[in-house]
């Protein structure tokens, strides 16, 4: 929604909005821009009626600024009505779905085909680092926007996506996720299923080969469908991927044959094929190889994407935005790779609809049990979360201890004591890993200033 509302305002509209919570990054990139955001929701913020609502799916039928809106008839639309009548219009898109990795992978996908000269519109989740915002009004013939499958408002419970035009889908990964809006995977498939009917025949889908529900999916498509990854069956594959100073290289294969070697400024396995996802769509669209690999070789990441925040005294302090099993899995393996030696901390919110509840209780430490420290945060609202059906951050913490065999793992319940029990033990060498999708209370930035109060 923040990036949506500076889409409207580069395009001259004047854009306010109401939230109950504003955090960062996004707090800092609205003030940035100059766009004013009145806290809490009353219908006096609509005393000067606007022309037009946006209603987030945040929102419910009951909010009162919604009631306003209806009972005073103001013309409102939903989030992804708004970017397919204000971003994509007669443009051809390309869309990143898929339960992880669609921020990264959009953002650069976006960044290659302005590499290419091509000045493509765009609109991604997050804040790229290398490009001026998460959204762009181009005026090239291409948009590229991350296609989220969540419900698009309360008078429009059908997953965004189905909003953004799909003429090429990049399908990076598919499992069970947003439980407070699907049943289970085969429901959440049926959601991917609808975006995959709507691809024009003339398009096409590239659908990752290592995740079975994706796989299974792309067999619904009527138009040609391509497979990347390590699975079967597999047209576009990287192989002889090796890490070096914080970078990853690898070499996309199509049908067996080599493309040279590809260098990204990203780590981790996951991000090695959102990249080969990116070359392989920006081969099919004609970029050159030169171009293309220049273009991947100067990306520099999404905020709060594996985003260092800092470092204090030989102490790294990492930003995530990981919430799900798998995600989490990945990211510490990645930061494992990318930092050999060194002690590494997991910090996790459960915050997110699906990681508060108790779904995947089992997975959770799992995932977590291969950091060295390992710090479970008490969950983010619990009260919004049926008792019976929370997550049981008590058990988490002592199946982490119990697969390891040690005492690592620790709950504390309050974010706001995170910070000094983490820099009371941490000693020069660490990498303090900090997952949340949320705002997680600043606590990336509080370790940094505790330690360096410590220093002092």
């Amino acid at each position: 929604m923040a990036s949506l509302a500076g889409l409207l305002q580069s395009q001259d509209y004047r854009v306010t909005g109401s939230d109950q919570n504003v955090y960062p990054p996004m707090s800092t990139y609205l003030e940035r821009l100059g766009i004013q955001v009145l806290s809490g929701f009353t219908e006096e913020h609509l005393r000067e009626r606007p022309q037009m609502v946006v209603i987030g799916n945040a929102v419910s039928r009951n909010n009162p600024e919604v009631e306003a809106v209806l009972r005073l008839e103001i013309p409102y639309i939903s989030f992804p009505q708004a970017l397919g009548k204000f971003l994509i219009g007669s443009k051809r898109s390309v869309v990143v779905a898929g339960t992880h990795g669609k921020t990264t992978t959009s953002a650069l996908m976006a960044w290659v085909l302005k590499g290419a000269g091509w000045n493509p519109s765009f609109f991604v989740g997050g804040i790229p680092l290398d490009l001026d915002s998460g959204f762009n009004q181009g005026t090239g013939d291409w948009a590229v926007l991350e296609g989220d499958e969540y419900d698009s408002a309360f008078f429009d419970k059908g997953p965004k996506f189905l909003h953004y035009k799909p003429e090429k889908v990049i399908l990076t990964s598919l499992e069970f996720d947003h439980a407070d809006i699907y049943r289970d995977l085969e429901h959440l498939k049926g959601a991917f299923r609808h975006l995959i009917e709507i691809i024009p025949p003339a398009g096409t889908l590239l659908a990752c080969n290592e995740y079975e529900a994706a796989r299974e999916v792309a067999l619904s498509a009527g138009c040609p469908v391509l497979f990347y990854g390590n699975g079967e069956p597999g047209d576009w594959q990287a192989r002889n991927i090796r890490a070096r100073a914080g970078c990853s290289l690898f070499e996309p294969f199509y049908k067996g044959s080599s493309e040279g070697v590809v260098e990204i400024s990203l780590i981790g396995r996951h991000n090695v094929n959102n990249a080969l996802a990116v070359y392989a769509t920006a081969r099919e669209l004609g970029i050159d190889q030169t171009t293309l690999k220049d273009a991947l070789a100067a990306f520099s990441g999404v905020k709060r994407r594996q985003e260092v925040k800092g470092e204090v005294g030989g102490v790294t302090v990492i930003d995530d935005f990981a919430h799900h099993p798998t995600a989490i899995k990945e990211t510490i393996e990645a930061v494992r790779a990318a930092y050999p030696g060194r002690r590494l901390w997991a910090i996790f919110e459960p915050r997110s609809n699906t990681s508060r509840r108790r779904i995947f209780a089992r997975e959770f430490p799992q995932a977590l049990s291969s950091a060295d420290r390992v710090v479970v945060a008490g969950l983010y609202q619990p009260e919004k979360i049926p008792e019976k059906d929370r997550l049981p951050a008590e058990e988490v913490v002592r199946e982490i201890n119990r697969i390891s065999g040690d005492s690592r793992a620790a709950l504390i319940e309050k974010t706001n004591e995170i910070p000094a029990y983490v820099t009371a033990s941490a000693e020069s060498g660490d990498v303090i890993l900090v997952m949340s999708n949320g705002g997680f209370d600043g606590v990336p930035e509080k370790i940094l200033r505790l330690l360096e109060e410590k220093r002092a």
